[in-house]
C-alpha cells in the first residue's frame, strides 16, 4: 500500500507541475519560458529603437535646418517715417492705429505680429527724408513721388542680406502700387535665391501690380502670390492667430 500510495503521489506531483508550465505559457509569459518568442519580441523593440532614432535625428536635421534658415521682416510704414507731435489723434488716420496704448502703422502692426510668429528680423526701410504728419500732405508726397518714379534714399541699411533664405515683404497700397521708398529698397539688394512673401495693407486695392513688380525687380528670387493683405478699416482687428494660421498655410 505504501508503494501505491507513493506511485500516486509521485504522478500527482507530476501532473501538478505540468499543468503550472502550461499555464505559464498560455499566460504569455514568454520573456522567460519561450527563447524564440523572447528573441522576436528583442528583435521588434530593436526595430521600434531604431526607428525612433531615426525620428530624433530626423528632427535634429530639421531643427538644424531651421536654425541655420534666416528670416528677415522688413517693412515700410508712416510710423518710423514721420515725425508725429505728441497726442497725435491716430483713430482720425486711416494708417494709424492703437494697441495697448502704443501708436503703430497698420503695415508696423502686421510686421510685428509676422515677427512674433516667425522669430525673424523686424526691419523698417526707413527714408532720409521723413513723410509729414499730416495724411493728406503724405499722400499728396506719395503721388509726387509715384508720378515722377522717384527713388527716396535710405536710411537705414542691411549689412547681412546673404544670411536670410526668407523675405517678408510689407507696405501700405500708395497709387495701386508700393511706395518708392519700396523699390529703393528692392534695388539695393540681390534677393536671388530667397523666398519672398509680401503682405499690403490697403484702402481696398490689395495688392494691385505689386507682386508682379516684385518678380520683375527680383527675377531670381521665388515671389509668393499668396501674400498676406488686409484693408486699412480691418487692420486693427487682425489677430496673431490669423497671422500663424496664414503663415502654416503657405506653400514655401
Amino acid at each position: 500500500m505504501k508503494k501505491v500510495a507513493t506511485v500516486l503521489l509521485c504522478a500527482f506531483v507530476l501532473l501538478a507541475f505540468a499543468g503550472c508550465n502550461s499555464n505559464t505559457q498560455k499566460n504569455g509569459d514568454f520573456s522567460f519560458h519561450d527563447n524564440s518568442a523572447q528573441s522576436t519580441q528583442n528583435q521588434n523593440g530593436t526595430e521600434q529603437n531604431n526607428s525612433g532614432q531615426d525620428d530624433v535625428d530626423q528632427s535634429a536635421a530639421d531643427s538644424k535646418q531651421e536654425e541655420d534658415s534666416k528670416t528677415l521682416i522688413a517693412y515700410f510704414s508712416r510710423v518710423g517715417n514721420t515725425y508725429f507731435p505728441a497726442g497725435v489723434d491716430a483713430v482720425a488716420s486711416a494708417s494709424l492705429i492703437v494697441k495697448d496704448s502704443e501708436m503703430y502703422g497698420n503695415t508696423q502692426y502686421i510686421a510685428t505680429l509676422i515677427q512674433r510668429a516667425t522669430g525673424g528680423d523686424l526691419f523698417l526701410i526707413e527714408t532720409e527724408k521723413k513723410y509729414p504728419a499730416d495724411y493728406d500732405a503724405t499722400d499728396r508726397q506719395g503721388a509726387k513721388e509715384s508720378k515722377e518714379n522717384s527713388r527716396p534714399k535710405l536710411a537705414s541699411h542691411i549689412e547681412n542680406m546673404d544670411e536670410y533664405d526668407t523675405v517678408y515683404l510689407g507696405f501700405p497700397n500708395w497709387y495701386y502700387g508700393m511706395p518708392m521708398a519700396v523699390y529703393s529698397f528692392l534695388e539695393e539688394y540681390d534677393l536671388s535665391g530667397k523666398t519672398i512673401i509680401p503682405f499690403v495693407t490697403s484702402g481696398g486695392s490689395g495688392f494691385s501690380d505689386a507682386i508682379s513688380e516684385i518678380q520683375s525687380i527680383q527675377s531670381d528670387a521665388t515671389v509668393l502670390s499668396e501674400g498676406y493683405k488686409v484693408t486699412h478699416s480691418k487692420a486693427s482687428d487682425v489677430t496673431f492667430e490669423d497671422i500663424e494660421e496664414w503663415i502654416n498655410g503657405l506653400n514655401k
